[in-house]
């Protein structure tokens, strides 16, 4: 049986605020202390009037008194929210992550406005964050608590249930931008294009998180390969290559081909590729696509095993995020790898103490099939290198469990061979609100953990005490080679690709910042410029050092 139609929430971006009365349309108006006390009731009152007057208004800001943490104060139908003061400087100075937060609990599901009160330099996070607030993907059906039986008389009432399942409402998000020291009518508003560029990166997160959100039943390696297809027919010029099944062992794809083989659906290479014709560079995004990790025969427990639908999030972030760029117009070759498998128990399955060779030519003893998604993608990063001619390879993966303990369940690890993408690939985290924190880069203190006696190498790590998310990233470049001359980004996300039970499209903003310079779009190509910029201010009022150019 179908699943029914899934019930959407549109988003809709705009620079200018609306009159609306609250008691029709709920709103919630949020920012920064500092930046709401800058706005003027007049500028707020089509928002308000007739159910909040300026005496009531002025009244309930006075009484906000943020901290640590949001406040949020309800007057009369309209939510005044504000974000916490406290901001590290290992924190997006947006404050995202309170913004999610904060649009997740006071929304009601129904046509509604959300004032985001902002400076300009903050407006890209704060749309992020507030696309990641509305998931795209559910299966309730929301019956009201009436049994549906399939050979029930009543039509009537299953059609009323289906239409209440799949109604759609929509969240008009609308900015106010201010200056650091001045009011908001001394800033100009959003363009068309500002947000038409929010738009398509918000777009691609949601993308992102739909793709992960959903079980395997429902996205599996097929299913995938036709989100793929579908991203390439909506975007012109765009080529499509696939490899699967026992193609990829023909071809010398042992990774790919070896952790899925054990699969009822056969894994697959695929491959979009832009190639504007002045292109001067060519850029390879790798994604870990495993659509399902039971961990094959080395099997996860029955406590670790749920959740391994989201083994796809490094792969959904870069489809997601290779849709918004190339929609808004990127100058250079990208390409975006798509390692897809699942890695199933089965008569075919993998065995430890199994040998595979891989696309680099190299031996690998397999001593854990639960360490897959470096295989995968030791094959995805060989191929961006050797057959797409790429100069600057990044991949992205929920790689390792050990990530969340490393750097924590909101900053992703990056492991580059460059110290000028390193701290690039930071300030791009800060200013998406995709946050991320460096992990060792030192193949000749932790690659030796790969040794084998009858191998080129293991799979798995001989101390799993020594730096586990560093050796994992380490063994993807050590198919690469650690002699590539070019810039190798490895992109670890396996705690921030979820919050709670719900998948957040983690790396579509990251990846939207660190090559927003590659855009012809002027949001976009402000954004990535800006993470080259002279300073950037911390949380703390401190700056940074300038960043040098890749």
């Amino acid at each position: 049986m179908e699943p029914p139609p899934l019930k959407q929430t549109v988003i809709r971006f705009s620079g200018t605020v609306s009159p609306s009365d609250p008691l029709e349309k709920p709103v919630l108006i949020v920012g920064q202390m500092k930046n709401l006390t800058k706005i003027k009731y007049d500028l707020l009152k089509q928002k308000l009037e007739p159910r909040v007057d300026q005496e009531t208004y002025t009244a309930a800001l006075r009484g906000i008194h943020p901290s640590s943490n949001d406040t949020v104060l309800t007057i009369h139908l309209v939510t005044l929210a504000a974000l916490p003061f406290k901001c590290s400087r290992h924190n997006s100075p947006a404050r995202p992550h309170s913004l999610t937060k904060i649009v997740q609990s006071h929304t009601s599901g129904v046509d509604e406005y959300i004032v985001v009160v902002c400076e300009r330099d903050d407006v890209f996070a704060s749309a992020c964050a507030i696309a990641r607030a509305f998931p795209l993907y559910s299966r309730k059906t929301q019956r009201n608590g009436l049994a549906q039986c399939p050979r029930a008389a009543n039509k009537t009432a299953n059609a009323n249930a289906v239409a209440t399942a799949t109604a759609s409402h929509t969240v008009t998000v609308e900015f106010v931008v201010v200056g650091g020291d001045s009011a908001a009518g001394d800033v100009s508003p959003l363009s068309d294009a500002d947000l038409a560029s929010l738009d398509a990166v918000c777009n691609g997160i949601r993308l992102a998180a739909r793709i992960v959100d959903m079980p395997c039943n429902e996205m599996n390696v097929d299913h995938f390969l036709k989100e793929v297809e579908s991203v390439s027919k909506e975007l012109p010029g765009v080529s499509m290559t696939v490899i699967r099944g026992e193609e990829l062992a023909e071809k010398g794809f042992g990774g790919i081909y070896g952790v899925g083989k054990a699969a009822l659906v056969p894994p697959a290479l695929a491959v979009l590729s832009h190639t504007p014709p002045q292109a001067q560079q060519t850029i390879a995004w790798v994604g870990k696509g495993i659509v399902y990790d039971t961990g094959g025969l080395s099997i996860k427990g029955k406590t670790m095993m749920p959740g391994m639908k989201r083994d796809c999030g490094g792969a959904a972030a870069i489809l997601g995020a290779f849709q918004a760029m190339v929609r808004q117009g990127f100058t250079q070759n990208l390409h975006a790898v798509f390692c897809l498998a699942e890695n199933a128990v089965g008569p075919l399955a993998t065995r430890p103490d199994d040998i595979h060779t891989l696309y680099s030519g190299r031996t690998v003893e397999i001593n854990n099939t639960d360490a897959e998604g470096r295989l995968v993608l030791s094959d995805g990063v060989v191929y961006a290198r050797c057959d797409l001619a790429a100069d600057v390879i990044l991949d992205m993966a929920t790689l390792t469990g050990a990530q969340g303990m490393a750097t924590g369940k909101y900053h992703g690890a990056v492991l580059t061979n460059s110290q000028d993408w390193e701290e690039t690939a930071v300030r791009a985290g800060l200013v998406s609100g995709d946050l991320l924190f460096p992990i060792p880069y030192s193949p000749e203190l932790h690659f030796p953990e790969y040794a084998s006696a009858v191998a080129d190498m293991k799979n798995s790590v001989a101390d799993r005490s020594n730096a586990l998310s560093s050796c994992a990233g380490l063994f993807i470049a050590a198919h690469l080679g650690f002699e590539f001359p070019g810039s190798w980004i490895h992109i670890d996300m396996a705690s921030p690709v979820k919050s709670g039970e719900r998948a957040t499209g983690y790396g579509v903003a990251l990846l939207a910042s660190l090559f927003g310079s590659h855009s012809k779009d002027q949001l976009l190509k402000t954004i990535g410029t800006g993470v080259f910029g002279d300073t950037f201010e911390n949380g703390n009022g401190s700056a940074s050092k300038k960043l040098r150019r890749k």
